[in-house]
């Protein structure tokens, strides 16, 4: 397992982080997030989206539980088999079971698959996964506006960049020897 965190200050870096990570990921990869309302979960899965090459739009799954988005084009430029996305939402889930009737693990060995609100009911996806955690870290940076002005607000308002502490981990032998091209952007965003 490695683990390490960086801070994402926008949301356009979130999704910039999002691309990057999509470079790694390859069908039967599982993507756990968490985080509170709000804290940047679907952004970061719209550029995961972005960087695969899927159809969207990506938008919050919540009420639909699950969406799969398909690639454009079957293959890439180097003729490998473009994966699907298959976008869940775990928060209305109350067990594992629950999460079992969606039939997830039927896409997962063609797909990328990310579950927002994840931990602790969709481990058992898959024993090797990407888990990803993002709370705000309000305390050691201004609040920016979307327009780029610096001024106090609301964490929870959508036209206000909050900075996020983002924490990545890998488990299980499928990440072992990979080196995350994210760990390079902890400088750069």
């Amino acid at each position: 397992m490695s683990e390490f965190s960086l801070t994402i200050a926008t949301a356009a870096q979130m999704r910039a982080l999002g691309r990057s990570l999509a470079t790694v990921l390859r069908a039967g990869d599982l993507v756990l997030l968490s985080g509170g309302l709000g804290a940047g979960k679907t952004t970061l899965t719209k550029g995961i989206g972005d960087g695969l090459g899927v159809r969207g739009p990506i938008t919050s799954p919540t009420f639909v539980i699950a969406r799969v988005h398909p690639p454009v084009g079957s293959a890439t430029a180097t003729g490998e088999r473009r994966p699907a996305l298959v976008h869940a939402d775990a928060y209305r889930l109350g067990s594992v079971l629950e999460l079992d009737d969606l039939d997830l693990d039927t896409d997962t060995a063609a797909s990328v698959t990310v579950v927002e609100w994840g931990g602790g009911l969709a481990e058992g996806l898959a024993a090797d996964r990407v888990e990803i955690t993002i709370t705000p870290d309000e305390a050691n940076a201004p609040v920016i506006g979307v327009n780029g002005d610096d001024r106090a607000g609301d964490p929870d308002d959508p036209t206000v960049d909050v900075p996020r502490m983002v924490r990545i981990s890998t488990v299980g032998e499928r990440w072992e020897g990979i080196k995350l091209p994210l760990a390079s952007l902890a400088n750069r965003l």
